[in-house]
């Protein structure tokens, strides 16, 4: 059996817990919060403070005593992916497997689990708001949320750390990452208008989502642009709104040519959309591109595998996923470090982390356009 260590002028007595982790900051001259961050695998320390706590943890020979952690913190050493959509969305569209993708690998390097949660109907939100509430995960990346979606408010309600990917609205309060929607848009009708498309449609996403509404904004400022240098006009008949579904798409596009058979090219504001309205231009007898333009949005294996491969504009789906989980760890670390009880050390920390980022998206020109 192991040697016990003895402590303290060598009598015998009660045995004496290790280290701490305040001992271990002290040592490393850094914050408790920061020697939590470093242990944890947060990316978002500097490589001299991860190399000082890293020796402070060999000197004093510290062992992260996850159970006692447990119990006095709440901590489940788990993160959960939230997505309130049906599984049919979760399992037919690229971008849920891509954030999955990028969450995963970020969390490669830590110890933390990762629960993937579906959430249905309003029976299931309530559920994982009281799961959430019992502290049975330590934070939540939340994913595809509606406008109306009352989930992230009550997750905040509880303390619960969380990061949205996207926004509700553009004063949202919560921490989030999200990609350029309205200026992807935007390049997207203007690369339509640049081949000489004169009725440039759009199947929108669920406009209760801010993203589906800044693409939708994007495409109005393109063609106002446009407009004032006498382009094509803005017209509403060609507005159409989808649900980011291959069949959302389909349907979309059948309504466009019902209300205006002369139009000649479409920005779809998701790739699975544009597949269907490429399926129903397919079915009409109309040719991608000769006949009508056809643009989509993410840059998903879906865009490259069409025929006519798809134009897209791309948003790094993967990359958004990675950020999620830097921003999440980041607030787990500072709500531990400033939890009731604890003492906030004296002195900026430097790792207190950016609460909002927005990523760049670009226009992928391919032969559908």
């Amino acid at each position: 059996m192991p040697a016990a260590r003895a402590e303290g002028g060598g009598k015998s007595g009660p045995a004496k817990s290790g280290p701490t982790l305040e001992q271990v900051a002290a040592r490393a001259g850094v914050g408790r919060g920061t020697a939590s961050r470093v242990i944890n695998g947060s990316p978002r320390v500097s490589e001299r403070t991860r190399a000082a706590v890293q020796a402070a943890v060999a000197e004093l020979g510290y062992v992260p005593n996850r159970a006692a952690r447990a119990l006095a913190a709440g901590s489940m050493d788990a993160i959960a992916l939230v997505v309130p959509e049906q599984e049919n969305r979760l399992f037919a569209e690229p971008y849920f497997s891509e954030i999955l993708r990028g969450v995963s690998t970020e969390l490669g390097d830590t110890d933390m689990q990762l629960l993937l949660t579906l959430i249905r109907d309003q029976r299931g939100r309530e559920r994982f708001a009281h799961y959430a509430a019992a502290h049975r995960v330590d934070g939540v990346l939340l994913v595809s949320v509606h406008g109306d979606d009352p989930l992230p408010d009550l997750l905040r309600d509880v303390g619960m750390p969380a990061v949205l990917s996207g926004r509700r609205s553009h004063d949202e309060q919560l921490p989030y990452v999200d990609s350029d929607n309205l200026l992807g848009a935007q390049l997207a009708v203007e690369h339509l208008i640049g081949r000489g498309r004169r009725k440039v449609a759009t199947i929108t996403g669920p406009l209760d989502m801010y993203g589906a509404r800044c693409r939708l904004d994007g495409y109005h400022e393109a063609l106002r642009a446009a407009d004032r240098a006498s382009g094509p006009s803005p017209d509403e008949r060609l507005v159409v709104e989808g649900d980011f579904t291959e069949e959302g798409g389909h349907r979309g596009m059948l309504e466009l040519l019902r209300r205006d058979p002369e139009v000649d090219a479409v920005f779809c504001a998701s790739d699975v959309m544009a597949a269907g309205a490429r399926l129903a231009l397919r079915e009409a007898g109309r040719d991608v591109p000769g006949d009508v333009a056809l643009v989509g949005f993410d840059d998903s294996a879906v865009a490259r595998h069409m025929d006519p491969p798809l134009t897209t504009v791309r948003q790094p789906i993967e990359e958004m996923g990675r950020a999620m989980v830097r921003m999440l760890l980041d607030l787990m670390a500072g709500a531990h470090e400033h939890a009731p009880g604890q003492r906030r050390p004296e002195g900026p920390d430097e790792t207190a982390g950016r609460s909002r980022l927005v990523l760049p998206t670009e226009l992928i020109r391919r032969r559908s356009s």
